[in-house]
């Protein structure tokens, strides 16, 4: 066998990442041919082993169908690329003091998302966290409304030296938007870069103190928001609300395909379904699905993450948010219930997820009889 047709079979094989072919990509370290046996040392640009199988197939096949087909191959395939696991794919620079960064998102508008965010962050404040918000929908910020800070500005404080920005303290919560720098009649209308720079500097310039969580209410869709954060902040995990109908999940289906792409590598914690049944006050055992059943939940088994669970249609929802009072404070209800059952699986999901991503930290949540739950830290 020639050398060379070896070489041209090899230049038909991609390689692991897919950029280029392995012979111009400079991957065939060593070619022997003896007689009709041929060994090949070559480099694989990416650890998983499933894409490392790949490229041995490949090389197989290259020469078997371009050189000799009863040719004796030998693939030598080392790897020159760190391990792929998620928290080195997370790029963000960590922001002191904060253990966990978990992005709320939405595929559609109107789901409920910025709902879920201001009550998933009182609930697990209720749960004894500390916990911060940051409304990162710039274009449309709800959260000083549904949090009742309408009327609040953030203060300043130094901190070594440097001044910073001091969230505002509600209902038990850190929190910080744009919307305490623009009026309730103001339009903030801005490209890009404007708003990236806006969202980094509310990440980075506010003193957050120690934190268990930061949540971030993320605009809907995907785009130039989405990207900074990740590449801002170290976003440990994802939450995803739907509605159950149609069109929202296939904007839902969308917003972990985002999360899940090579170049962000952000852990899914699980699907939440909003305005999942309506029930009426006079009809307290019937359940109407508007929006169709289980939607979310079959989307979540179909996409294998967690279901996180399901949210009804509750005119008492819409009271609260509107009045700054999170349903999540009602003493009993449906609706209460139904966001502390979210809020634990949400930590319960994060936990498990930062488990299987080593070297983040991981929690544990551990819940003694008489005592509310908390982190504890674990290697």
């Amino acid at each position: 066998m020639d050398k060379q047709a070896v070489l041209d079979a090899l230049k038909t094989v991609k390689t692991a990442s897919g950029q280029s072919n392995i012979v111009d990509a400079g991957h065939v370290r060593n070619l022997q041919i003896f007689g009709d046996e041929v060994v090949v040392d070559a480099v694989a640009d990416r650890a998983a082993l499933h894409l490392k199988k790949k490229l041995e197939v490949e090389i197989l096949t290259a020469i078997h169908t371009h050189v000799h087909p009863k040719a004796k191959i030998k693939v030598n395939l080392t790897v020159e690329a760190p391990a792929e696991t998620g928290a080195q794919r997370i790029r963000g620079e960590a922001i002191p003091g904060i253990q966990h960064i978990v992005a709320v998102a939405s595929g559609k508008g109107g789901v409920g998302k910025s709902t879920v965010t201001a009550n998933l962050a009182v609930a697990l404040a209720e749960m004894g966290f500390s916990v911060g918000v940051v409304d990162a929908d710039i274009y449309g910020p709800s959260l000083p409304l549904m949090l009742d800070a309408v009327n609040e500005k953030p203060g300043s404080i130094e901190v070594d030296g440097k001044r910073m920005m001091e969230p505002v303290f509600t209902h038990g919560v850190k929190l910080m938007s744009i919307g305490f720098f623009a009026g309730t009649d103001q339009a903030v209308v801005w490209r890009g870069p404007m708003a990236t720079k806006a969202l980094t500097q509310m990440l980075k310039d506010t003193y957050w103190g120690e934190l268990d969580f930061l949540l971030l209410d993320l605009p809907p869709g995907t785009g130039d928001i989405h990207l900074s954060v990740v590449q801002a902040v170290p976003v440990s995990g994802a939450v995803v609300v739907s509605t159950p109908q149609a069109v929202a999940l296939a904007d839902a289906r969308k917003g972990v395909g985002m999360f899940r792409m090579e170049s962000i590598g952000v852990p899914v914690l699980g699907l939440v379904e909003n305005m999942a049944y309506f029930t009426p006050a006079e009809l307290p055992n019937n359940k109407y699905y508007l929006f169709g059943q289980g939607g979310v939940r079959r989307l979540a088994d179909e996409v294998q993450v967690p279901f996180l669970g399901e949210i009804p249609l509750v005119q008492s929802i819409r009271e609260a948010g509107d009045v700054g009072r999170p349903a999540v404070l009602q003493t009993e209800g449906p609706a209460r219930e139904a966001f502390v059952r979210i809020a634990r699986e949400t930590v319960d999901s994060l936990a498990h997820r930062v488990e299987d991503l080593p070297p983040t930290e991981a929690v544990r949540i551990t819940t003694m009889a008489g005592c509310t739950p908390s982190i504890r830290k674990y290697n």
